[in-house]
């Protein structure tokens, strides 16, 4: 057992929090791929050398993709106004996520990624500065943009860029959770088709589940906010949530939570929403329970054990962990290996197939999801989404 620190005042957040000294000084940094040994090397990695290379770009745009970084580079983009469950803390406090999940990217997909945290939270703003620095980059990762502004400037970049736009905090999470129920509905016997589901939570990731569930063909499904059921009779409607109510419940569904879950066959959390017991007690039997709200799950697991077949949480110390390391690593090595030109629905949907097939083999209970450290995972992602992304045509090789 280690020995108690007993703090002084000459003690360091580093000897009080083993975080604090994995991040001094950060936890990336910039590496040269060619050697600068002599005069010979630094007259070709830099002048005059560079200048062939630099005039063959100009009159061949596409030869960047050959002859610089960018064919393998994300920008990982945030404003920091929705972070990690912390909130909107601002762009710097937002910077050892957006390294983490640079970090990420090249443990677990091979691709370079830069975290860029900008200080401004107007959506034009935030456009105008993404379109100008995207020359730099072969892709572009959002993240942690709050709802409703980051379905804007999502749909904006799209536009205007030829390059994947992916916010991680919609599609990342859609697609595991898409993964991850398509194995539990196998465990209990079912097929999507078969379920009834309720997402808790319409912010980014809940809109976004909702849609890729569509997409893949749930049986039916509701989603609730804070004011309950997202149903056509609402006048509090944001356009994102009227969409989603237009193509949602289809049993007409209106009220709260409770009236959501009564009979329902799936729990989709991804809110800060606490779920009694007496409501998940109401739920259709071998129920699915997908509680990802982090750290507090909206049904904690010894309860949804209770009443629900298969329960998975976002957190670690938990079977079937929902966590977006298993999906964005390879949605972008797979659209940037074939140059997408943007990542569909097709490929998101491929993403999800890929993922669960990967434990297709091994299912029970406690295993929908593979770990993010199975390393089969970001090759067999990378490969599904290569070939959606032919299938659909957004493809240049």
């Amino acid at each position: 057992m280690a020995a108690e620190i007993i703090p002084t005042e000459n003690t360091s957040q580093d000897d009080l929090d083993p975080a604090f000294a994995l991040h001094r000084g950060g936890k990336l940094e910039v590496r040269s791929t060619v050697p600068v040994r002599n005069k010979d090397d630094l007259s070709l990695a830099y002048t005059p050398g560079v200048a062939r290379v630099c005039t063959a770009i100009a009159e061949n745009p596409e030869l960047v993709n050959d002859y610089t970084w960018v064919a393998n580079t994300v920008a990982v983009v945030t404003d920091g106004t929705a972070v990690l469950g912390l909130g909107d803390i601002g762009p710097k406090a937002s910077l050892p996520v957006m390294e983490g999940k640079a970090l990420l990217f090249k443990q677990f997909g091979g691709v370079d990624a830069v975290p860029i945290a900008l200080d401004c939270t107007d959506v034009d703003e935030i456009v105008e500065t993404v379109v100008r620095l995207a020359p730099s980059f072969g892709g572009i990762n959002l993240e942690d943009i709050s709802a409703p502004r980051c379905f804007e400037v999502e749909r904006r970049l799209q536009e205007r860029l030829d390059i994947p736009v992916f916010h991680d905090d919609q599609h990342g999470t859609a697609i595991v959770a898409l993964a991850a129920l398509r194995n539990a509905a196998t465990v209990t016997g079912r097929e999507l088709k078969d379920l009834r589901a309720v997402i808790s939570g319409a912010g980014a990731a809940g809109v976004a589940i909702a849609k890729i569930l569509l997409e893949a063909g749930i049986g039916d499904l509701c989603v609730v906010d804070s004011r309950g059921i997202v149903h056509e009779g609402r006048e509090d409607l944001t356009s994102i949530k009227r969409l989603i109510a237009e193509l949602t419940n289809k049993a007409k569904l209106q009220g709260g939570i409770e009236v959501a879950l009564e009979g329902a066959d799936v729990f989709l959390g991804v809110s800060a929403g606490k779920v009694p017991e007496d409501v998940v007690a109401t739920m259709a039997p071998n129920a699915i329970i997908f509680a990802m709200a982090n750290p507090d799950p909206e049904i904690m697991p010894e309860v949804a054990q209770k009443y629900a077949a298969v329960v998975a949480t976002g957190r670690s110390d938990y079977p079937n962990q929902i966590n977006n390391v298993l999906a964005f690593p390879g949605v972008f090595a797979g659209a940037l290996s074939v140059r997408a030109t943007r990542v569909t629905e097709g490929m998101k949907v491929a993403a999800a197939d890929a993922l669960a097939a990967v434990v297709a083999d091994e299912l029970s209970a406690d295993k929908v999801i593979p770990s993010p450290f199975d390393e089969r995972v970001a090759p067999a992602v990378t490969l599904a989404v290569a070939e959606a992304a032919r299938r659909d045509g957004v493809a240049r090789i």
